[in-house]
């Protein structure tokens, strides 16, 4: 046991150790004087401590028994996203969660279903032991793998953790030795895909905001039509990406001081403790604040890598990859729609946004990422 904890990259303890402080600031901040999120910054210390606890207890267990029970995983992961619509609680117009009762924590599957999605991938593409995917006998099976999980997850609605699960799938099949021509194929139906949907959203814009808005999906058609069309939006559809750019840029360079964002102070800007935390960094303490944590998420995904790297096991190194693409999408996805680069969706920042679910997960992918690196030998388990 002792020579497992040994081999911990001490390095990535060290860096979740600063974004566990910088969250609690950040979000006491965010959450400062609002009776409606009472002790945010302590109840994400406590889910720390237990994070903490989940990434020593899973870096005990061999990586290999994960891969092994691949589709026992994926069945309990279906299953709960099943039972969620079925019995989960609405939130935000979602209905994605399970209140856990007498606790005060809510249950997200589609969180767990992203860590399930990419230990079955990295599954079915090991097969191959790193020769040419194939067509129907691995690209198939991996769109088959990740479709049942996206749609289910579409239906809540969560278009955010649906998105991920396609860049989980992009980033894996990326590197685990796909054809030319099955890129180029891909590449062309996403650009179709995109100018199609590009094309027909503005032309039946009208139509698809009254279906939207009848069924309950109005924000949808907001939150697209922002980022598309930002000039014919109206103010309130917009006032969340524009209060958000205006709230960075005033921080400036070393930003406005902790706990003094106008901002914030103003309420201006909607979940500034979850979704838009960014914000919080930006005005407070500009972009050398902005700057350091950015600094943190590239030395985090810089050692991930060097443990792909290292690793003789090529279903590892798809595991390491895999959470990496996750990581690395849902910091440029967050902060992008804070700047305007990308769409408002309700993605979180990983190691930083309040959540139970969220950084139960991503604590889970670390202990992944420590067993692969304590598990290394030259051999694998009999699949």
């Amino acid at each position: 046991m002792l020579n497992k904890l040994k081999k911990i990259d001490w390095g990535i303890i060290a860096i979740l150790v600063c974004m566990m402080v910088i969250s609690a600031v950040l979000i006491r901040s965010a959450t400062h004087g609002n009776s409606l999120y009472p002790n945010y910054d302590i109840k994400t210390l406590i889910y720390y401590a237990a994070g903490f606890c989940v990434v020593f207890f899973v870096t005990l267990f061999d990586y290999r028994l994960f891969l092994k029970s691949w589709h026992v995983l994926y069945g309990i992961g279906i299953s709960l996203l099943i039972l969620v619509y079925f019995f989960g609680s609405e939130i935000n117009g979602a209905k994605g969660w399970f209140k856990l009762p007498g606790v005060d924590f809510l249950f997200q599957p589609a969180e767990i279903m992203k860590i399930i999605l990419i230990i079955g991938i990295a599954y079915l593409m090991g097969r191959r032991q790193g020769d040419r995917l194939t067509f129907t006998q691995d690209l198939l099976p991996v769109a088959a793998f990740a479709f049942l999980p996206f749609a289910l997850v579409m239906i809540q609605p969560d278009l955010g953790n649906a998105i991920i699960y396609l860049v989980i799938v992009l980033g894996m099949l990326w590197i685990g030795n796909v054809k030319y021509t099955h890129v180029l194929i891909g590449l062309t139906a996403v650009i179709a895909a995109l100018v199609l949907f590009y094309t027909l959203f503005n032309t039946f814009n009208a139509e698809i905001y009254d279906y939207l808005n009848d069924h309950g999906k109005k924000h949808w058609h907001q939150r697209i039509n922002t980022f598309i069309n930002p000039e014919a939006a109206s103010q309130d559809d917009k006032h969340q990406s524009e209060n958000a750019k205006i709230a960075i840029g005033s921080g400036g360079l070393s930003g406005d001081g902790y706990m003094q964002g106008d901002m914030l102070k103003g309420k201006f800007i909607p979940y500034p403790y979850s979704d838009s935390i960014f914000v919080v960094i930006g005005e407070e303490f500009g972009f050398q604040g902005s700057a350091v944590l950015l600094l943190l998420y590239f030395l985090l995904i810089y050692r991930m890598i060097l443990i792909a790297f290292k690793c003789y096991d090529l279903k590892a190194s798809f595991i390491v990859i895999g959470i990496a693409s996750m990581f690395v999408f849902q910091i440029f996805q967050n902060i992008g729609m804070m700047i305007g680069l990308m769409p408002i969706t309700g993605i979180t920042l990983p190691f930083i946004s309040y959540g139970g679910t969220s950084l139960l997960l991503n604590m889970i992918s670390i202990g992944i990422l420590f067993s692969i690196k304590a598990h290394q030998e030259k051999y694998e388990l009999a699949d």
